[in-house]
C-alpha cells in the first residue's frame, strides 16, 4: 500500500507485519473485532491535518494580496457532534444545509455566527430556526425565498445576513448531477439577463435584499461543482462574481464584502489519482481575484471557501467483511470470454450510494492479511436486492479472496455516512474515529430496535 501525498488512503495507513491494515495507529481486525463490519473508520490525524492544510494555504495566498479568508467546513460531506468540534478547534467555520445539520452543529458548541445556512428549498422552520440562533450568514436561493426571511426577521425584530448564490454559467466535476453552476439545474440565481434583456435573477435579488431593512447583504456566493482536479474553474467563476459585484456597486453604491468560492477541490479515489493542491488552487484563485479587482477598480473583498470532501473524504475508509465469492463467466463484445470474481461484503448502495448513483470509482484492498496470489479481476458487490448494488466496478485483487477477508474500501469519509439509508431495512454502520493507537464510537450502529421503533404498526 503507498502512503505517499496524493494516494486514496489516509497518510497513517501501513501495513502490519502480519499484512494487516493499519489506520491511525489501529489494526482493521481489531476495529472490526471490536466494532463489527461493515464500519465506517474516521482518521482523526487526518481530517485535522486536511483542515489546516485548507486554512493555510488560503489564509497565506490571500494575505499576499490583501485580503482576508474564512474557511468553512462543509458539513453535508459528513457532519457529527465530534467533527464539527474538530472542525472549529482547527480554525473553520462550519456550512450547514439542513434544520439537522444545523442541530448537530449547534450541539457541537459551533456558536452561530461562524454558521452557515445553505439550501434551495429551506422551510419556515429552518430559516427560524437560523434566525434565532443567530447563524451568522443564510445563503438565499431564490427571490420567494427573500421576502419570507425578510418577513420572518421584521417579525422577530432582527435584522438577518445573508449572501445570495449565483450560477455563474461556469461548471465543472466529475458527473452531471454534482455539476451545480448551469443554467439548467436547482441551485442559484443566474447572472446572465433574462430573455426581454433585463435585469437578472441575480441582480433583482441583490436589489431586492438591500430594499429590505430586516435584511443585510454580505455578499455574493457561488459553487461550480464538486470533485474538481483543475483550478481553473474557479478563478473564472470569481471574475463573474466580481464583475457582478462591481456591476452592483456602480448602480447602487453598495459593494459588498464578501464573496463565497464554494467548495468541490478533488481528492484521490484510486491509486493513480493526483488531488488538486490545495495551495496551487489557492494561489491561483487569489492571483484571480487581484486581477480581477484591479482590471474592475474595486477592493479585493474577503473571500469564503467550503472545502467538505478534500477534508473528510480521505481521512475515512470503510471496512466490510467478505461473504460470498462468486466466479462468473463474462462474454466480452468480440465474443471472447474471461472470468470475473464476484465478491459479496456485508454492506452496499446502502452505505455508499454513489458507485450506483454517478458511477464513483473506489479502490479495496484486503485488510486482514497478506496474499502472495496472482491477481484477478474482481467486482465488488453488496447485499441488496439490486442488480446496481456495486461498491467497486473494477478491481485486481489476490485470486485467494474468500469469505471472512476483510475488504477496506479507501476515501470514502465524504458521502457514504451522509447518504446512506436504510435500503433493504439494512442498519446504518457506526462510525468510529481512530487516532494514535485508540478508536472511539462518534456514531453507534443503527439496530433493528431502531428501525422497529419508526414503525407505529
Amino acid at each position: 500500500m503507498s502512503t505517499a501525498s496524493g494516494t486514496p488512503w489516509p497518510a497513517s495507513a501501513v501495513r502490519d507485519d502480519d499484512g494487516a491494515l493499519v489506520v491511525g495507529g489501529v489494526t482493521a481486525p481489531a476495529l472490526a473485532a471490536e466494532h463489527g463490519t461493515p464500519a465506517y473508520v474516521l482518521d482523526e490525524g487526518e481530517f485535522r491535518a486536511r483542515a489546516r492544510a485548507y486554512q493555510g494555504a488560503f489564509t497565506d495566498a490571500f494575505a499576499a494580496i490583501g485580503a482576508g479568508v474564512d474557511v468553512y467546513y462543509a458539513g453535508k460531506a459528513l457532519l457529527t457532534v465530534a467533527v464539527a468540534r474538530w472542525a472549529r478547534e482547527e480554525g473553520l467555520r462550519v456550512d450547514t444545509a439542513s434544520g439537522g445539520e444545523l442541530a448537530v452543529a449547534l450541539r457541537a458548541g459551533v456558536p452561530g455566527a461562524e454558521l452557515g445556512l445553505h439550501g434551495n428549498n429551506k422551510s419556515d422552520a429552518e430559516l427560524q430556526a437560523a434566525l434565532d440562533n443567530g447563524v451568522g450568514r443564510i445563503i438565499v436561493d431564490s427571490l420567494g425565498e427573500i421576502d419570507r426571511l425578510a418577513d420572518l426577521a421584521e417579525a422577530r425584530g432582527v435584522v438577518a445576513p445573508v449572501m445570495v448564490r449565483v450560477t455563474t454559467g461556469v461548471h465543472a466535476g466529475g458527473h452531471e448531477f454534482i455539476s451545480t453552476a448551469h443554467e439548467d439545474q436547482k441551485f442559484g440565481l443566474s447572472v446572465n439577463a433574462g430573455p426581454d434583456g433585463g435585469d437578472s435573477p441575480a441582480v433583482l435579488a441583490l436589489l431586492r435584499i438591500l430594499a429590505r431593512p430586516s435584511l443585510k447583504l454580505l455578499g455574493i456566493h457561488s459553487h461550480i461543482g464538486s470533485q474538481i482536479l483543475d483550478s481553473a474553474g474557479f478563478g473564472e467563476a470569481a471574475r463573474t462574481v466580481l464583475r457582478l459585484r462591481a456591476h452592483l456597486g456602480v448602480r447602487t453604491g453598495v459593494l459588498v464584502d464578501e464573496v463565497d468560492l464554494g467548495g468541490g477541490y478533488g481528492i484521490a479515489y484510486l491509486p493513480q489519482d493526483q488531488e488538486i493542491d490545495p495551495r496551487k488552487v489557492a494561489h491561483e484563485v487569489a492571483q484571480a481575484v487581484a486581477h480581477a479587482c484591479q482590471e474592475l477598480g474595486t477592493a479585493v473583498p474577503r473571500i469564503s471557501i467550503e472545502p467538505g470532501r478534500a477534508i473528510v473524504g480521505p481521512a475515512g475508509i470503510t471496512v466490510y467483511t467478505v461473504g460470498t465469492v462468486k466466479p462468473v463467466l463474462v462474454t466480452a463484445d468480440d465474443n471472447s470470454t474471461f472470468t470475473r470474481l464476484y465478491v459479496s461484503v456485508d454492506g452496499g448502495m446502502s452505505d455508499n450510494i454513489r458507485p450506483a448513483l454517478y458511477g464513483a470509482a473506489y479502490h479495496a484492498e484486503i485488510a486482514n492479511r497478506r496474499s502472495e496470489a496472482p491477481l484477478a479481476l474482481v467486482r465488488v458487490v453488496g447485499k441488496h436486492c439490486e442488480s446496481g448494488d456495486i461498491v467497486v466496478h473494477e478491481l485486481m485483487l489476490p485470486g485467494d479472496v474468500q469469505p471472512g477477508d476483510l475488504l477496506a474500501v479507501a476515501a470514502t469519509g465524504a458521502y457514504g455516512r451522509s447518504m446512506a439509508s436504510n435500503y433493504n431495512l439494512l442498519t446504518r454502520p457506526p462510525v468510529v474515529a481512530v487516532h494514535d493507537g485508540a478508536s472511539r464510537v462518534l456514531l453507534r450502529r443503527e439496530t433493528v430496535d431502531d428501525l422497529l421503533a419508526l414503525d407505529l404498526g
